[in-house]
């Protein structure tokens, strides 16, 4: 997983609450487990014009002018900004996914469903959860400044406005570690990996035949 640190990215706002996981990527494009290749299906439903199918070729297929995903202005942005229970809906860990392979490394909102929130920590994504007044503050920043862009800050854990207003956040310490390591499960596991092999050549010679 790669390592969070900072992050200076440009701000895409998405004003919609209650945005679930389906609407996120769509349940046809849960076929594959490779955790790649999904972010041009990001949104698919409100991006595109036609019905996606797996396997299609998008470049070809027709985009919805009046999502903000396809505005010019919001182009390449790694911030996505948006309303309360962002992630709710199914558990599926492909939302992270398709939303990590678009580009968006960091998420702002009041709040998010559990079990996507965590989700985000597990494949290298910030979620940052601020008040109202302050969601709507961006918002209003946002829509006012074209290119809107603010740095993240993990270890200091603010956020830096352009006219230089810092923003703290709160997040677990644990999962703050994780995030700077670039430490997932897996990783976090393999962090134990001589004590694992130890039990393991003791558990040989303690009861070898569960080893035959």
């Amino acid at each position: 997983m790669e390592k969070f640190t900072t992050l200076e990215g440009k701000v895409m706002p998405l004003d919609r609450a209650n945005i679930d996981t389906d609407a996120i990527i769509p349940k046809q494009f849960l076929k594959s487990i490779k955790r790649s290749g999904f972010g041009p299906n990001l949104f698919d439903e409100w991006r595109y014009l036609d019905h996606g199918e797996p396997g299609r070729d998008n470049s070809s297929r027709p985009l919805n002018p009046d999502f903000i995903m396809n505005t010019p202005r919001y182009q390449n942005s790694q911030i996505l900004l948006t309303r309360e229970n962002f992630g709710c809906g199914s558990s599926r860990e492909h939302a992270p996914w398709a939303l990590l392979d678009y580009g968006f490394r960091c998420i702002i909102a009041p709040s998010f469903a559990d079990i996507f929130f965590n989700n985000c920590f597990k494949n290298g994504i910030l979620p940052i959860v601020f008040n109202d007044k302050v969601v709507e503050n961006l918002f209003d920043q946002v829509e006012d400044q074209s290119g809107f862009t603010i740095r993240v800050d993990l270890q200091n854990q603010n956020i830096e406005l352009p006219d230089g207003e810092i923003l703290e956040f709160e997040v677990d310490s644990f999962r703050k570690h994780a995030l700077l390591n670039g430490l997932d499960d897996i990783g976090l596991t393999l962090q134990k990996a001589d004590v694992i092999r130890d039990y393991e050549a003791r558990r040989a010679n303690e009861a070898p035949w569960l080893f035959s």
